[in-house]
């Protein structure tokens, strides 16, 4: 029987060797974690993007619209006052997908027919959703709005089922009706680039806001400049020191298209729109202020 063979012994490794092995692994670590981290750096505003946008008008609900639209920014193009943005890195996973900032630029039909949903060529923004997607409670509008620019037309409402979000009076105290307090100049100052159309200057051609100053004795911006009618109205209330002063009222027919946050003089903006959110009735009045009876 034969005896078994030895293996060669693995000469052992030089102190030198070993360090520069350890220095070569610790060098891999490193760059893996480098690149690793990198990835989440900009992988995080997507992750982390949750402030809601508003959409444009006949919007569906927010997952089937993030998931049905292909970015193609049609919308963008055919908007008369260009109120429609396509998202950035800040979106998170809305990135590429339209918006509207109403701050800067609101919708304010000038279009008349909502050119941006008869642009869409996914039905990501449509007149009418069909059947099997569902319609959420409080989105659907009571009625078609009125537009007021078509007020005069055979046909003067919008081919418009669900709103987009509703307005809210979030800083009574900056309401400059709730102060009793007019207007005078330009609504947001000479350097403010939004646009809007004015009946009296022009309906098809919409213009810079600072190019038509106001002289109002008493604030109603919001109410004045609202393009759906009904939507807003101011109404009398009886202030904490006694006096009788307005404030403005969002109404069932608010579509969420944002002209009262975009004309609102006040910094930052006394009324805003709350993106998607959906009708639950009239918000009570501030809480320091209480309602005049009816004479």
């Amino acid at each position: 029987m034969n005896a078994p063979v030895e293996k060669p012994k693995k000469p052992a490794m030089s102190l030198e060797k070993a360090a520069k092995a350890r220095r070569k692994f610790l060098q891999s670590v490193g760059l893996t974690g480098g690149v690793v981290g990198l990835s989440l750096l900009g992988y995080i505003p997507v992750l982390s993007a949750s402030a809601q946008r508003l959409r444009p008008p006949g919007a569906l609900n927010e997952s089937d619209f993030l998931s049905s639209c292909i970015k193609c920014g049609q919308c963008v193009q055919v908007c008369p006052v260009q109120a429609i943005k396509l998202g950035d890195l800040i979106d998170g996973f809305g990135v590429g997908v339209p918006h509207i900032d109403p701050r800067q630029q609101a919708c304010d039909f000038s279009c008349d027919a909502v050119q941006c949903i008869l642009a869409c060529p996914t039905g990501s923004l449509t007149y009418k959703k069909p059947p099997f997607l569902n319609i959420r409670e409080g989105a659907l509008l009571a009625a078609a709005p009125i537009l007021k620019a078509k007020e005069n037309d055979p046909e003067p409402t919008l081919n418009l089922k669900e709103r987009i979000g509703v307005a809210r009076l979030a800083r009574p105290s900056a309401c400059l009706a709730v102060q009793g307090k007019g207007f005078k100049g330009q609504a947001r100052g000479a350097g403010f680039a939004g646009k809007m159309r004015y009946m009296d200057v022009d309906r098809w051609k919409p213009i810079p806001i600072t190019e038509h100053p106001y002289d109002l004795p008493l604030c109603d911006l919001c109410v004045r400049e609202c393009p759906v009618k009904g939507a807003i109205e101011l109404r009398p209330f009886t202030a904490a020191d006694g006096t009788s002063r307005m404030q403005p009222v969002v109404l069932e027919p608010c579509v969420g298209c944002g002209v009262c946050e975009m004309v609102c003089p006040a910094e930052p903006a006394a009324i805003i729109v709350d993106a998607q959110a959906t009708w639950h009735g009239e918000v009570a009045l501030a809480p320091a202020v209480t309602p005049k009876e009816p004479s």
